[in-house]
C-alpha cells in the first residue's frame, strides 16, 4: 500500500510555477519535474514530460505485446524497462516540441519518477531535482544530480560545499528535452515497511538543509502535513524558486 502527498508552490519571485507533478494510484507511479526554458516554455517542458511518462506506463501495463522503443534490457525488471522508456519517450516529445515551435525553442525539464512495484521501487532522475530515502530514522539521497558540480566532486573529491560559489554551479550537464537521444540510470531497492521515498526539485533541497528535512518528517507523520510544512520552510529560507516535494510510504498492511 503506498500513501502519497504532494505540495508545490511557486515561490516570493517567479510569476509563474514551472515545476509539475504526477501521482497515479493505478499505476503506483509518482514524478516530478522542473521545467525550464523561455515564455511558459519551462511549465510546458515540464508537464509534457510528465504526461509522456504517465502514457507510456498506460500503454505497457500489465501488456505482454507492449513495443519497446528503445529496446529491452533482460537483465532488468519489467518496472526499470517500463521506467527507462517512458523517460526516453518523454525526452523524444520534449525535444520535439522545442523544434517545432519557436518559442518553445530549448526548453527542457528535470525528470525524477518512482514506479512502485509491491515492496520494490524503481527510481530514476534527470537533472537536479532528486530522490530521498527516509526509513523512519535519516534521510538518504539516493540519486545524483547531472550537474557540473557533481562532475567537479567526482573528479577532484571535494565535498559540494567547496563549489558554492563556483560560477557553474548551477549548469545541468543533462535534462529531458535538451537532445534526440537521452541517457537514463534507473536504480531499484527494495523497501522495508514504513519507509518514505521523497522526491523535490531543487526549489526545495536547495534552501533547506538534509537535516531540517529529516527533522521534519520524523516528527510529523501525517504526509501531507509534512509536505505542506516541508514546502513552506523552503520558501520562507529562501523562496526564489518554485518549490514542490512529493512524499510516497510504503506499508505492508493498509
Amino acid at each position: 500500500m503506498l500513501t502519497v502527498a504532494s505540495r508545490t508552490h511557486a515561490g516570493t519571485v517567479r510569476a509563474t510555477n514551472e515545476d509539475a507533478s504526477l501521482w497515479e494510484p493505478s499505476l503506483a507511479v509518482v514524478a516530478v519535474a522542473d521545467g525550464m526554458g523561455g515564455h511558459n516554455a519551462g511549465e510546458v517542458a515540464s508537464q509534457l514530460a510528465l504526461d509522456a511518462v504517465r502514457s507510456f506506463l498506460e500503454q505497457s501495463a500489465g501488456d505482454r505485446d507492449a513495443t519497446w522503443p528503445f529496446g529491452f534490457d533482460a537483465t532488468r525488471s519489467i518496472a526499470a524497462n517500463r521506467l527507462t522508456t517512458a523517460i526516453k519517450i518523454a525526452n523524444g516529445r520534449v525535444h520535439r516540441a522545442s523544434e517545432e515551435h519557436a518559442e518553445y525553442t530549448g526548453m527542457g525539464t528535470t525528470v525524477v519518477a518512482a514506479l512502485f512495484d509491491g515492496s520494490t521501487v524503481a527510481y530514476a532522475s534527470v537533472g537536479d531535482s532528486r530522490v530521498y530515502s527516509f526509513d523512519g530514522c535519516a534521510l538518504k539521497r539516493i540519486t545524483k544530480d547531472n550537474s557540473w558540480v557533481e562532475m567537479l566532486m567526482k573528479e577532484s573529491g571535494l565535498a559540494a560545499p567547496a563549489f558554492d560559489r563556483h560560477p557553474m554551479r548551477h549548469v545541468l550537464t543533462s535534462v529531458v528535452g535538451a537532445r534526440p537521444d537521452l541517457e537514463v540510470i534507473v536504480e531499484e531497492r527494495e523497501l522495508a515497511d514504513g519507509q518514505t521515498i521523497m522526491l523535490c526539485t531543487d526549489g526545495l533541497h536547495g534552501a533547506m538543509r538534509d537535516g531540517d528535512v529529516e527533522a521534519v518528517l520524523k516528527s510529523e507523520r501525517d504526509l501531507d502535513r509534512a509536505a505542506a510544512q516541508l514546502v513552506e520552510m523552503a520558501v520562507r529560507h529562501d523562496g526564489k524558486d518554485n518549490v514542490t516535494v512529493s512524499l510516497a510510504r510504503y506499508s505492508r498492511t493498509p
